[in-house]
């Protein structure tokens, strides 16, 4: 299915920001830690990010932009690249899911699926 030159893996931990969640104004802040290792044989620059945010209410937020945290990492096999980011949603509970777009140093633009994962505050069961 998919080309072993061009393989991204990608971890993901969520933690819970309670001092920045306002639970009366539906408001609840989750951070976000990412590693992209490029587990291919080929160099890739990730160009790219496509966010699919849904919370427990099946509000969907769409988030589309250049890279992630102002930067388009570029990684050689066996490289990997960790940055943390946050996300608002309006429920204890939601999930997040979605892709990143690649480019290999030979030109071929692929993409780097994110499977889903939950954001979810402490003690909550779902």
């Amino acid at each position: 299915m998919s080309d072993p030159n061009y393989q991204i893996e990608i971890a993901v931990e969520t933690t819970y920001i309670e001092h920045q969640s306002i639970p009366e104004e539906d408001r609840y802040v989750f951070a976000y830690t990412i590693t992209i290792e490029n587990v291919g044989s080929i160099a890739a620059q990730l160009i790219s990010r496509h966010w699919i945010i849904t919370d427990a209410a099946q509000h969907v937020q769409e988030v589309r932009g250049e890279g992630v945290v102002g930067e388009q990492p570029d990684l050689a096999p066996g490289e990997s690249f960790t940055y943390t980011s946050a996300a608002m949603i309006e429920t204890p509970v939601g999930t997040m899911h979605g892709s990143y777009q690649m480019i290999a140093k030979d030109g071929t633009e692929f993409e780097a699926p994110i499977a889903a994962f939950r954001l979810s505050i402490p003690n909550v069961l779902h």
